[in-house]
């Protein structure tokens, strides 16, 4: 996998412009698909433009998004424009930002295996991969946080020490989980640093620079926030690991899924083709991780982090919602693909024959590619009728959206007017309520109620509000899907007595409805 610099530097611009132009249309096509914790950051968002704050709820100062930078950019676009189409203005930064990461991907697998095929390869595979399409449609900070870290691998791999320390610090401003792939790639750097400055002064040893510039781009958020919160560390990581209730080693399966199907094998084979891939895809990752620690060993962090994200949530095993998949999955791809490049190298050498790792690259575009476009819908069963992918649903959104609407236009609701809801998004947002979160995101107080008895969960479900939080806030409304109160508010003699059912949309997803109760006035 070789060719002459001279001749393919016009071909590598070509290739990489269309790698980039791909990503762009791949995001604007589909059109708004947004995921509910989206529209937890945008009223964030929308409360810091309009004057309230840093808060969901105006006059609580509780940090519950995960992703505060992601919050700041969509706000600050906001004042720029003056308007408040968050959806579209998460589209677009995600869109650059997922244009960027497939760039940087084929400059990376081109810079590993000396092949712009193979660059084109990852860069369109990612650019088209409904793992990262739906995130960019559906509103979340997915995209802007991997792009951090493919940049930041990019830095390493040319070193440029203070690159990567900027990066990391934009990583953990966006995700904190972004801890994951910044202790491994800070931890090469300094080995690498320690090894190449033997014998010489301490501060010569250590890549102190880029700890330096990642202390200095944190430092104004963690003094804000710890002054403004009380604390950097998002409230919602602890409420979810409270009000969720998770089997054993529920996340490691679900991981497991993901990794066996990077390439959606699943909706072309079904579970033949996850367990085939689970067998094939970890192989040639094993053997792509020996290629690069021989072919380029400072890409070596960003192989081994797949690895080091499942261990972590494995070991943790929180609910795995969809968005969590998608940040080890770049460096999974590569990990599959130069382990598929080792494989053709030593069969192009064994048979003498220069075209076979043409071929082999040109076979694996093919199946791939179909097997990720296999994924899309052509005409969706909900939403905007456009091309998106599969994975990209949403109905439950739009439900809570309708619900949200109607509840400031049909029921009156105003920004002093306690709305109950499990899911604060698409609710808060639409209704301007002021809401009462039951899972505990955006309002603290509601860690004593936790955890659930069992009794009260339905079998195959994770959560049920605790009827206590109910009889002790009186909201004047609840939002919740029919699973939810099932075997606890549905079964509580005061809760039959005070509110009364108002609306129900029927749903094959979380029980048989998604449910509006009203206070009675009494």
């Amino acid at each position: 996998m070789t060719h002459t610099a001279l001749n393919a530097q016009p071909r590598t611009h070509v290739v990489l412009l269309l790698v980039v132009l791909l990503a762009l249309a791949a995001r604007f096509l589909p059109g708004p698909r947004t995921i509910d914790d989206a529209f937890i950051t945008f009223r964030y968002s929308r409360n810091i433009v309009e004057g309230q704050g840093f808060v969901y709820n105006p006059g609580e100062r509780v940090l519950g998004t995960t992703t505060p930078l992601f919050t700041l950019l969509m706000a600050a676009i906001s004042a720029v424009t003056g308007q408040q189409d968050y959806q579209w203005y998460a589209i677009a930064v995600s869109a650059l930002a997922d244009a960027a990461t497939a760039a940087l991907l084929f400059l990376l697998a081109r810079r590993l295996t000396d092949s712009d095929g193979a660059g084109a390869l990852l860069g369109a595979l990612w650019a088209i991969s409904p793992m990262s399409v739906t995130f960019a449609v559906g509103g979340m900070e997915t995209s802007v946080n991997i792009l951090w870290m493919v940049a930041a691998v990019w830095s390493s791999v040319n070193g440029r020490e203070r690159q990567v320390g900027a990066f990391a610090a934009l990583g953990l401003l966006t995700r904190i989980d972004a801890l994951l792939w910044i202790a491994p790639l800070l931890a090469f750097q300094l080995a690498e640093r320690w090894r190449a400055a033997a014998g010489r002064p301490l501060a010569e040893r250590l890549p102190w620079r880029a700890w330096l510039v990642c202390a200095l781009i944190l430092a104004p958020w963690v003094i804000f926030s710890a002054l403004y919160f009380g604390s950097p560390l998002p409230r919602s990581v602890t409420a979810k690991t409270l009000a969720y209730v998770m089997p054993p080693a529920s996340a490691l399966s679900r991981l497991i899924q993901a990794y066996a199907t990077p390439f959606f094998e699943f909706d072309a084979f079904g579970s033949i083709g996850a367990m085939a891939g689970f067998v094939v895809y970890t192989t040639l990752s094993v053997i792509g991780v020996l290629y690069v620690a021989r072919r380029l060993p400072r890409l070596l962090p960003f192989v081994i982090y797949p690895y080091l994200y499942l261990a972590a949530f494995s070991f943790a095993n929180p609910l795995i919602f969809r968005w969590y998949l998608a940040p080890p999955m770049p460096a999974w791809m590569l990990a599959i693909l130069a382990g598929c490049c080792a494989l053709l190298i030593a069969i192009q050498s064994a048979a003498e024959r220069r075209w076979v790792s043409q071929v082999g690259l040109g076979l694996l575009a093919v199946v791939w590619g179909s097997l990720s476009l296999n994924a899309w819908a052509m005409h969706p069963d909900h939403g905007p009728d456009r091309p998106a992918p599969r994975m990209a649903w949403h109905q439950q959104e739009l439900y809570y959206q309708q619900i949200g609407a109607q509840l400031r236009d049909e029921y009156g609701v105003t920004p002093d007017t306690l709305v109950a809801a499990g899911d604060i998004g698409a609710v808060g947002y639409f209704s301007r309520a002021a809401i009462m979160d039951t899972v505990g995101l955006v309002t603290p107080e509601m860690a004593r109620y936790y955890p659930v008895p069992p009794e009260l969960i339905v079998p195959g479900q994770n959560y049920a509000i605790p009827p206590q939080i109910i009889a002790d806030t009186q909201p004047r409304f609840l939002v919740a899907m029919e699973a939810a109160v099932r075997l606890g508010l549905e079964r509580d003699p005061a809760f039959q007595s005070e509110y009364e059912l108002v609306l129900e949309i029927p749903t094959d997803f979380y029980g048989t409805g998604m449910r509006l109760y009203q206070r009675v006035s009494r």
